[in-house]
């Protein structure tokens, strides 16, 4: 998929003639795709967090990645995947709670016991979330997926102590913006269908987050290319 200007300023990503890195040498890597939503989430949190020295970018190109990725670093042949102390770690969400665990900076997930609770519970429903959204394309789009949309404007209103969905900015807010992003394009365009609509809260939840330079700097997709790849894998058109 196409990218926005902004990717030139990225490494390049690797393609099936690319040599491999250097492989447990000390150095942290997220073996990542600059186009994918769940490498995303994980892109966005090493931002956040202020760890852009600790943890290199190695872009990997998905349509025609190297054999060596699933040979010798990721047999899933997946990304996201975060080389770290001799090891490899793979899915986006188990991820984004490791680096925030793990590393320094920021913490990305709150103390509190209700936030915490609720926290886990709208992770474990993005799943569910992007799925309807995604197969609501082949039906009736705003029947199908309103549900879904709906659910993150009310899960906005449990918190007032800020205009994300725990109050402050954190994991889960990084989690739904990939994927928020993407659907906000497509639907628009293909199906004239503005997601914000009668949903307040879920506008300001969108306008802020793009307030945050650790997520923005990630926006690299060419919103007509966006659309004309989901047109062809999701709408089959």
């Amino acid at each position: 998929m196409k990218m926005s200007a902004r990717v030139a300023s990225l490494p390049p990503a690797l393609d099936s003639k690319a040599d491999q890195p250097p492989l447990f040498d000390g150095t942290t890597r997220l073996y990542t795709s600059y186009t994918c939503p769940y490498a995303q989430r994980v892109w966005i949190t090493r931002n956040y967090k202020g760890l852009q020295d600790q943890i290199k970018l190695v872009g990997l190109n998905l349509q025609d990645r190297p054999a060596w990725y699933k040979e010798n670093v990721y047999p899933q042949n997946k990304v996201p995947a975060l080389e770290h102390n001799g090891k490899i770690i793979g899915e986006s969400i188990d991820l984004i709670k490791y680096i925030d665990q793990t590393f320094d900076g920021p913490k990305l997930f709150p103390e509190d016991e209700a936030k915490k609770q609720f926290g886990e519970e709208l992770l474990s429903y993005t799943d569910t979330f992007n799925m309807t959204v995604f197969q609501s394309a082949k039906g009736d789009v705003v029947q199908e997926s309103g549900p879904v949309f709906d659910y993150l404007e009310n899960a906005l209103y449990r918190f007032n102590d800020g205009p994300f969905f725990l109050g402050q900015f954190s994991l889960v807010d990084i989690a739904y913006i990939p994927f928020v992003e993407r659907f906000q394009i497509f639907l628009s365009d293909v199906f004239h269908y503005d997601i914000t609509e009668g949903r307040p809260k879920f506008a300001a939840w969108i306008e802020e987050i793009n307030k945050i330079e650790a997520y923005t700097s990630t926006k690299v997709i060419d919103p007509k290319e966006l659309v004309e790849f989901y047109k062809k894998h999701i709408v089959g058109k």
